[in-house]
């Protein structure tokens, strides 16, 4: 009981329990088109996106800090993925087939670029000027919005490439792809938080900022 994983585990079985209870076949799986099929399949699958948000949200409140522009920044980087995407179709050997406007990884990197130029405009908010996290990244979650809207003319851009459509909704082994993206970077995180001096740093941060500069670590 004195593991930090107790009780949130508790937590969970006791809402899968209920869940059990009071929702009919709630856990019946079944196969179709070739993958798993359930309730249960479908909440993973839809709950990716907001695991992979609550991963980076660990390493921010491990710091005593709160980010609140998090969907900002998710809004950003995918209407930048999704614009760099598009989906123009062209006729390939006689039948239409959609392409993308520029190759999908290139896309993806500067997606992510994107929001990592967002993490740091909200972490030199914080350390430089000595914000407080929730201040500093309000501005962002007020502005983030307005600026992919800006990004995507207001418009929902939809993406017909089949690559891009397979990251999110696509299945492997049975399950949805989402769910091994969000192992792979849980796994890095991880090993981030256990096995290198940026995982220490952060950890000192959190605990104890006074103690662990008085240990020499320069948080």
């Amino acid at each position: 009981m004195q593991h930090p994983l107790f009780w949130p585990t508790a937590a969970l079985a006791l809402l899968l329990l209920i869940d059990l209870i009071m929702i009919p076949g709630f856990f019946r799986l079944e196969i179709k088109d070739g993958h798993l099929y359930g309730s249960v399949i479908d909440i993973i699958n839809r709950a990716a996106p907001l695991m992979l948000v609550a991963l980076g949200m660990t390493l921010v409140i491990a710091t005593r800090g709160i980010d609140i522009s998090v969907g900002a920044v998710v809004a950003i980087s995918g209407a930048v993925a999704a614009g760099l995407i598009g989906g123009d179709m062209v006729m390939i050997n006689g039948a239409p087939e959609y392409v993308s406007k520029m190759p999908m990884v290139f896309a993806l990197l500067i997606a992510m670029g994107a929001a990592l130029l967002c993490g740091v405009w909200n972490g030199l908010l914080v350390s430089t000027l000595g914000l407080q996290p929730i201040i500093a990244t309000l501005i962002l979650m007020v502005a983030g919005r307005g600026l992919a809207q800006l990004l995507t003319d207001g418009q929902i851009i939809t993406v017909y490439y089949k690559p891009f459509f397979f990251l999110g909704s696509g299945y492997l082994f049975g399950l949805p792809f989402s769910l091994f993206i969000v192992l792979a970077v849980g796994g890095l995180l991880l090993l981030l938080m256990r096995k290198t001096a940026l995982g220490l740093f952060i950890q000192a941060v959190g605990i104890n900022p006074v103690a662990s500069r008085l240990a020499g670590i320069k948080t």
